[in-house]
Parts: structure tokens; C-alpha cells; sequence
């Protein structure tokens, strides 16, 4: 699976971004092999100076489908959107994502020595 990533930073005018999120998210829906979706809303730092405020997360099945999507029409309205609502104060980042459950860490057993 692949990952585009907006972090917002501390600082950014929530209330602003908020009000034109429902916009912008009617545009992103339309990312053709959009898989998911999610949001993390950070309300403490535990450990270092960055401060970020939220983080949105949109899946997809490989790089070359995020590619897709980000050069589509929707990719195209939907950056520009997000670049007016955010003033460009953001980051976004692109990744590959793996994820895995406890239990099925949990039962490996390493092969034994010979």
C-alpha cells in the first residue's frame, strides 16, 4: 500500500482550513484508486519540538496509483484547494505503508539453528 500524507503544523488557522476541508475532501474522494482514508488529531507531544496539529492520511494500492491520482483532474483541483486553505504552510509526504496485527507478530517463531 501506498500513503500521501498532510501533516498540518501548530499555528496553522484551524477554524480557516476547517471550514474549506468538506470542500476539499468532496474533491479528493474522486482520486481514482483512492482505497481509505483517515485522520490522527495530535493533542500532546511526548517526545520532540515538532509540533504538528493533524495528520491526514489517503491510501492507495501502489506508488504508481497515488501517481495516477495525483496527476488526475481531481489531484490537480484537489492540491491547488489545499494550497489556498493552508496558505502552503503544510507538508505532504508520500510513502510506502505496512502494517501488521500483534497477534500475528506475536506467533512468529524465528527458524531454528542448526
Amino acid at each position: 500500500m501506498y500513503q500521501l500524507i498532510i501533516l498540518l503544523p501548530a499555528g496553522l488557522d484551524l477554524q480557516s482550513f476547517d471550514e474549506g476541508w468538506p470542500q476539499f475532501l468532496d474533491i479528493a474522494e474522486q482520486l481514482p484508486g483512492l482505497i481509505r482514508e483517515s485522520i490522527t488529531r495530535f493533542d500532546q507531544v511526548l517526545y520532540g519540538s515538532e509540533t504538528i496539529q493533524r495528520m491526514y492520511t489517503f491510501s492507495f494500492q501502489d506508488k504508481k496509483s497515488l501517481e495516477i491520482a495525483l496527476i488526475s483532474e481531481a489531484g490537480q483541483k484537489a492540491g491547488n484547494l489545499l494550497h489556498n486553505l493552508s496558505g502552503g504552510n503544510i507538508t505532504i509526504l508520500t510513502g510506502g505503508y505496512q502494517s501488521d496485527t500483534l497477534d500475528r507478530i506475536q506467533s512468529y517463531s524465528p527458524p531454528k539453528e542448526i
